[in-house]
């Protein structure tokens, strides 16, 4: 079996087949039960953000595997496959660890170094663990992803070379002036009550703003993440919730919007942001139709930073006179030349060492059960002639008999020791998968006996726990 990716980011697909592609968490689950389902996969994860949809497989047959992926994609994301197969990228083998050790350090992010894509690393190797989809290669993967990317945001400056899509957001809406000296004092609406929205008001809280309001389709979220906002000894911000209804009302005092939700649809049109503003009208071309439009040029009297995918905020505000709009497509675009070359490659200095040494391990792991296999054999063997022993000596005393087998096995393990250590550091090397086919060969190992011990190393139960 080997690993395979298929997948689309905001590197490969523009935003508006991006915000047609997104899978809600329910699609996830039955995407990766349909692909473990289908004939050429054993294993799948899925990483699902708002700007990448990846799904990973172990699978046996490399054409098969793409084309059943590509397709599965497809029907699952609701994009036709003619029109989503050039968007698509595949990655096979060391190419598709590297591809997700380098996503888990943040180089592959809107903003470089970003860290919140740990988190979603994580939820993905959970539902894969949950729903079972994930088995000894995949939970190895995302595992390894998991502490290269600690790695790298630990061991270099990669988190001050790209800070978070919120932080970096913000920076681009005080147009990068001083953030704290621009939020200070302003008020803030905060649509959207999940993690992004939780971090969105979290820095918000820390930059200055003087309050935040927080609107949710469920009160009871807005509610607690207000609650975690007033608790003693937090920045001093006032925050409070309201219903969904009530955004038009609080759109009129905001000065700064952030809005992250998992809506299908839009959550403030260009006609509500007009409204809210007292313009007589939306200016032509104002719809949300492709690229988001010129900014408008004069005073900033409304902040509108959208986070979502797909978007929130109706791209043709940014024409309104006094708006200034921030989405995920001009974020790439402000990130793009950010000064971070030498973060960047010392990280992919570690990315390059931790995908050699993962292939390393994989390729000996390949072996182990072959091995095993081997020396239980041998140790089957010895216990026949032991037998065999009694039967031809049966006045031997327990001494004796014990100093002869212990002879025995002293010598089979000799035998077996130097060429099982060889075999297995040869195995670890790239090309060395045909070792474990010859060791089979040479000794004429039984191939279920081998399977039998792979089976039993892939359901212990603390493998693969960090």
């Amino acid at each position: 079996m080997s690993l395979l990716l298929v997948g689309l980011s905001h590197r490969s697909a523009p935003v508006s087949v991006l915000e047609r592609a997104s899978l809600a968490a329910d699609t996830q689950a039955k995407l990766l039960q349909d692909t473990l389902a289908a004939e050429p996969a054993a294993e799948a994860a899925v990483l699902a953000t708002c700007n990448r949809i990846e799904l990973y497989a172990d699978v046996d047959k490399f054409h098969a595997g793409v084309a059943e992926l590509s397709t599965l994609l497809a029907q699952h994301s609701g994009v036709g496959l003619d029109e989503l197969t050039p968007y698509l990228y595949v990655h096979y083998e060391d190419r598709a660890v590297h591809h997700l050790f380098s996503v888990a350090c943040g180089l592959d992010s809107m903003v470089v170094g970003e860290g919140q894509i740990l988190g979603q690393i994580k939820d993905a190797l959970a539902l894969g663990q949950e729903l079972h989809t994930a088995g000894r290669l995949l939970n190895d993967l995302f595992q390894q992803a998991l502490r290269v990317g600690k790695r790298a945001h630990s061991e270099t400056g990669i988190d001050r070379a790209g800070q978070s899509l919120v932080t970096f957001g913000l920076e681009q809406l005080a147009d990068g002036g001083d953030t704290a000296a621009w939020a200070k004092g302003k008020r803030a609406l905060v649509i959207g009550a999940g993690s992004m929205s939780s971090l969105a008001a979290a820095t918000l809280a820390r930059t200055g703003v003087a309050e935040i309001v927080v609107a949710n389709r469920t009160r009871a979220r807005a509610e607690r993440l207000a609650e975690i906002l007033n608790q003693p000894g937090s920045t001093g911000t006032r925050a409070h919730a309201v219903e969904m209804a009530e955004v038009p009302g609080e759109l009129t005092r905001a000065d700064i919007v952030v809005s992250c939700t998992g809506a299908t649809g839009l959550v403030l049109t260009a006609e509500a942001v007009a409204g809210a503003l007292g313009a007589d009208r939306v200016p032509a071309g104002g719809e949300a139709s492709g690229l988001i439009p010129a900014q408008s040029t004069g005073p900033v009297r409304l902040a509108l930073l959208d986070l979502a995918m797909p978007r929130d905020i109706d791209g043709g505000a940014a024409r309104l006179d006094g708006v200034r709009l921030v989405d995920i497509e001009s974020l790439a675009e402000a990130s793009a030349d950010a000064p971070m070359a030498a973060d960047v490659d010392q990280v992919r200095t570690i990315v390059a060492d931790e995908v050699a040494a993962f292939g390393a391990a994989q390729r000996a792991a390949h072996i182990t059960p072959t091995v095993v296999a081997l020396r239980t054999m041998a140790a089957g063997v010895v216990a026949d002639e032991i037998a065999r022993l009694d039967g031809r000596l049966p006045d031997l005393d327990e001494k004796q008999r014990a100093e002869i087998t212990q002879t025995v096995r002293r010598v089979v393990d000799k035998l077996l020791h130097a060429p099982t250590v060889r075999v297995k550091q040869l195995a670890s090397e790239p090309g060395g998968a045909g070792y474990a086919d010859a060791l089979r060969e040479l000794f004429d190992l039984d191939p279920q006996t081998v399977a039998a011990v792979s089976r039993a190393d892939l359901n212990d139960p603390n493998r693969g726990r960090s």
